[in-house]
């Protein structure tokens, strides 16, 4: 072989990966091929918590998914109403969006049970294995992904510290959503026990219930209050909290909405930064990924709020340690 043929073997050489180079370099991304294709359109059902759903838009914003222009959503609101939540699911899946997402338990559950086809991204449910909604954190199989905390995991942490501020406490109620997955009643029943305190544990129907349930809380001359995890609460948060001022019930609560109301005391994953997560989700499906192939994510890092203008209304001194511990105190 030819000094002259080998040089001209390697020019062509170098220009065939030049090429390659170039078109793998300007080859549209997933996102952008089916921006030109097609408007996306992601489905959302709410139960309630708009909120939410605010921080699962702008996740989807900083990844380049612009409403009205490549995205456009398609929104239904329980608005609080949980028995509005199948209808709302049908109507969704009638649509036959790219992708629905949705947050908490029984919307996910009413959106399985309306689509096997449809991927579901959800955002912030407490347990999906427990709720029904996959048999394999790592590897869901169906239609269904997302992220999921263990609340029934956080439970006892609940309790602790309401017995940190409130060292001699021996009776709590227990605000329990019926329509939310009762496995977390029994995991609190489990804790409190173990404490040594008696739950006197209040159910709710519905939003009419509330008065009725914080008045028999006081009747039962319950120390404090734990609201357990329920989007069906967080919709109906600002009654919450003002039923817990009214009758001077400390209470803790699940995440730090409540108490950016006005709430006492709560413990649990920041919902909005799981909800903002949910976007990488939908990207991934929306690129190609099956969400069966998506493992479930969870949190590994739970925040401590408490309000300290709160505790000053209930005439509640809170111990220096606790402080300290707390990721966020309101003044």
């Amino acid at each position: 072989m030819t000094s002259t043929y080998r040089a001209t073997m390697i020019i062509r050489a170098v220009v065939a990966a030049t090429l390659v180079f170039a078109a793998v370099a300007n080859a549209p991304r997933a996102t952008d091929a089916q921006q030109a294709g097609k408007i996306i359109r992601v489905g959302i059902l709410d139960i309630g918590t708009p909120q939410l759903f605010a921080a699962f838009r702008d996740g989807m914003r900083e990844l380049g998914y612009l409403d009205g222009q490549n995205i456009v959503f398609e929104v239904r609101s329980a608005e609080g109403k949980p028995e509005l939540i199948r209808q709302l699911a049908a109507e969704l899946v009638r649509l036959n969006p790219d992708v629905i997402v949705t947050a908490h338990g029984p919307p996910s559950q009413a959106l399985t049970q309306a689509t096997q086809s449809i991927p579901i991204v959800v955002a912030a449910v407490a347990d999906v294995a427990a709720a029904g909604l996959v048999t394999n954190l790592h590897r869901p199989g169906g239609n269904v992904t997302g992220l999921s905390f263990l609340n029934t995991e956080l439970t006892s942490k609940r309790i602790e510290l309401l017995k940190e501020v409130l060292p001699h406490i021996r009776r709590v109620a227990m605000l329990n959503d019926v329509h939310s997955v009762q496995n977390i009643v029994v995991e609190t029943e489990k804790a409190a026990q173990r404490l040594g305190v008696e739950l006197q544990r209040l159910d709710v129907h519905t939003a009419a219930d509330f008065t009725e349930r914080f008045e028999a809380a006081k009747r039962g001359q319950a120390q404090a209050i734990d609201v357990l995890p329920s989007a069906f609460f967080n919709s109906h948060r600002a009654r919450i909290v003002e039923l817990a001022a009214k009758h001077r019930i400390p209470a803790i609560y699940a995440h730090r909405d409540y108490v950016e109301a006005g709430g006492f005391m709560a413990y649990g994953p920041n919902l909005l930064d799981l909800a903002r997560r949910a976007a990488t989700y939908v990207d991934k499906i929306l690129k190609g990924v099956k969400p069966g192939d998506l493992p479930i994510e969870q949190p590994t890092k739970f925040e401590l709020l408490i309000n300290v203008k709160t505790a000053k209304a209930l005439r509640l001194t809170i111990p220096q340690p606790l402080l300290l511990r707390a990721d966020q105190v309101l003044e």
